[in-house]
């Protein structure tokens, strides 16, 4: 079966006796895949029965990945699990399956959260992308991101994500290895950030949650841009430093004096005018935590090499032919601009 369908039927079956406060046992079920995301696959489920219609979304591994944290549908239906009752913006979770059967593939589902994703630009006119505007969203951003390190986790299920001391090198040592393991070609830059990294690992700043892949089109924003109503995509969240969190989402934050490249990804809405530059984000979210953000060549570079090996692993899946998303294809110039921005920030 295609990764673009599913087993309406079977999911159908599922749901009805999964969550039955969803869907009746005479519903009828339609399913449809969201076309962006690089990783897990999120499909758009409307179910309809007496009671109206009601629309829920689905979580599924992509084809050709082993089981491992950035693709475990328990794991992250845990974390939502733990998270919603404690007022953290994320979709309510429903329901989890790990039978094979029902899908061929473990996955979850969640209710819809409606409101406005941004990617590649502002839907609307021109005075809906002011540099106040693009300001305003960009605090939001911040102030998101400060309060998921906020999140109390001692004495909460999240507790148990923790492995303790030596996060940072762990993560360094982490990616290193999924950098050697996903590579298709040579990129001395980032052998060379690898390598750099180990050699300048600092010790651990904090122990909060971190979401591990904090970006701009992972948010759902209401429709003024000034409120987020939910965080997506928490397949990655753990406990550990929140400066490398920090550190992933400069990577993902594109201003106008990038590459053209970085803009391919999507993301571009951070280099209007009026959005934060890098520099701006550190400095209004050392404001909003209250304290200095050390390191900072070390966090960032962290953050360009992790993103640098996350497009390469879907950019191995695209080559290996177990992914097929034409967008795939020009992911190994991403990698290879990722490389040179390591590398400029090595010698910064």
């Amino acid at each position: 079966m295609s990764a673009d369908t599913l087993d309406v039927e079977g999911l159908r079956a599922w749901l009805t006796r999964a969550a039955p406060g969803w869907a009746l046992p005479e519903a009828t079920v339609s399913v449809h895949r969201y076309p962006a995301g690089f990783s897990n696959l999120t499909y758009r489920v409307s179910v309809s029965d007496t009671h109206g219609t009601r629309t829920l979304v689905l979580r599924r591994p992509p084809p050709g990945v082993e089981v491992g944290v950035a693709h475990d549908m328990a794991r992250e239906f845990a974390i939502l699990s733990a998270l919603h009752p404690l007022g953290v913006a994320v979709p309510e979770p429903i329901a989890c399956c790990t039978d094979l059967a029902v899908l061929g593939v473990p996955f979850y589902v969640m209710a819809h959260v409606d409101g406005v994703i941004l990617r590649g630009t502002i839907p609307g006119g021109d005075e809906d992308r002011t540099p106040a505007r693009l300001a305003a969203l960009s605090q939001t951003c911040v102030e998101t991101l400060a309060s998921i390190h906020a999140v109390p986790v001692a004495g909460t299920p999240l507790a148990a994500l923790g492995k303790g001391d030596g996060y940072v090198r762990r993560q360094v040592a982490g990616w290193t290895r999924r950098w050697e393991a996903s590579r298709t070609r040579d990129v001395p830059t980032l052998d060379r950030t690898a390598a750099w990294l180990a050699a300048h690992a600092p010790a651990d700043s904090g122990v909060t949650l971190v979401h591990n892949d904090f970006k701009l089109d992972n948010l759902v924003l209401d429709p003024s841009l000034s409120h987020v109503r939910a965080v997506l995509d928490w397949e990655m969240a753990t406990v550990g430093d929140p400066l490398l969190d920090l550190g992933t989402t400069l990577a993902y934050w594109v201003q106008a004096d990038d590459a053209p490249v970085f803009r391919a990804l999507g993301l571009g809405v951070t280099a209007l005018p009026g959005a934060y530059t890098r520099d701006a984000f550190v400095a209004a979210y050392e404001a909003a935590r209250g304290a200095r953000v050390p390191h900072r060549r070390f966090v960032e570079t962290f953050g360009v090499f992790k993103v640098a090996v996350i497009a390469q692993q879907i950019a191995a899946r695209f080559e290996r032919g177990v992914a097929q998303d034409a967008r795939f294809a020009a992911l190994p110039a991403v990698v290879a601009a990722l490389g040179e921005r390591a590398a400029a920030l090595m010698a910064s």
